[in-house]
C-alpha cells in the first residue's frame, strides 16, 4: 500500500485526548489526527520523528493524519505504523496477491459484515473452493517491549476480547475463523500482552482452543508505503 503523496515529516510535540496531536513541522505548529485509540506505548515521546499524511477533502477539520512514527524500540530505531485504519486495507491488499495462505481457496472478502448479537467482523471470506465462509477479524499491533517481540495489546481491550468470544462461537455453530494480527513494524515473533489486559488473553487463548486460526503478519514499514511482507510466529501458550 502505497501512500497517495508524499508524507509530511515533522517532530511530535504532544499526542492528547486520544485523537489529537500537535507537530512541529516545515509549515509551522499543527494540530494532526491521531488514528489511534490505544496507549501507544513507546510511540509518543515528544521530539519523535513521524509522518503525516494530507487529505484531499478541503471540508475537512484536521487535514493531517499521523501515519507512521520512528520510534526507539528495544532492538533500534524503526518506523512504525500507529493508523489503526490501515490494517484493513492491507490485509485486503495481501489477500488480492494471494499473501495469505490461511485464506487459500477463497475469492471474495465481504467487509464490515454484522454478526452475533452486536459485533461486526471485519470481512468474510467465501469461495467455491472453499470450505464454507469464514469470519476474519484484524487486529492492529505496534506494541514491542522486548527486541523482536511484537505485542497486542497496549491498553485494556473489551472489545477484542467480545471479538474473541463471537468468533469461537462461530467456530462453535459449525463455522470457521480467522484473527489476522497486523504488526506494523518489523518483529519476529507475536505474543499476547497478558499482563496489560489478562482479560482478552484468557479470552485470546479460549477462542484458539476451541478453533478459532491465528496468524500474524509483519509489514514493511517505509516513508512511501506500508505491506505486509511476511508471516511471524504466535508464541502465546495454549
Amino acid at each position: 500500500m502505497q501512500f497517495a503523496a508524499p508524507l509530511l515529516p515533522g517532530r511530535l510535540v504532544r499526542r492528547y485526548k486520544r485523537f489529537l496531536a500537535d507537530i512541529e513541522t516545515a509549515e509551522g505548529l499543527v494540530t494532526a489526527h491521531c488514528p489511534n485509540p490505544g496507549a501507544m506505548l513507546g510511540l509518543n515521546t515528544p521530539g519523535a520523528r513521524v509522518l503525516l499524511s494530507r487529505s484531499a477533502n478541503p471540508t475537512r477539520k484536521l487535514p493531517l493524519t499521523w501515519e507512521l512514527v520512528e520510534a526507539d524500540l528495544p532492538g533500534g530505531a524503526q518506523w512504525v505504523g500507529l493508523n489503526t485504519l490501515r490494517p484493513n486495507a492491507l490485509v485486503a491488499e495481501a489477500f488480492r496477491d494471494g499473501a495469505i495462505p490461511a485464506l487459500a481457496g477463497y475469492d471474495v472478502l465481504k467487509p464490515e459484515v454484522r454478526y452475533a448479537q452486536a459485533s461486526r467482523v471485519d470481512f468474510v471470506a467465501s469461495g467455491s473452493g472453499s470450505e464454507g465462509p469464514c469470519h476474519v477479524e484484524v487486529k492492529n499491533c505496534h506494541l514491542m517491549r522486548r527486541a523482536g517481540l511484537a505485542e497486542f495489546p497496549d491498553c485494556t481491550a473489551a472489545r477484542s476480547a467480545r471479538h474473541m468470544r463471537d468468533l469461537a462461537q462461530v467456530v462453535a455453530e459449525g463455522g470457521r475463523a480467522l484473527v489476522v494480527i497486523v504488526v506494523q513494524m518489523h518483529a519476529e515473533a507475536f505474543d499476547v500482552a497478558r499482563d496489560i489486559d489478562p482479560a482478552f488473553d484468557r479470552a485470546f487463548r479460549e477462542a484458539r482452543a476451541a478453533g478459532v486460526a491465528v496468524r500474524a503478519y509483519r509489514c514493511a514499514v517505509e516513508p512511501a508505503g506500508v505491506a505486509i511482507v511476511g508471516e511471524i510466529p504466535v508464541v502465546t501458550p495454549p
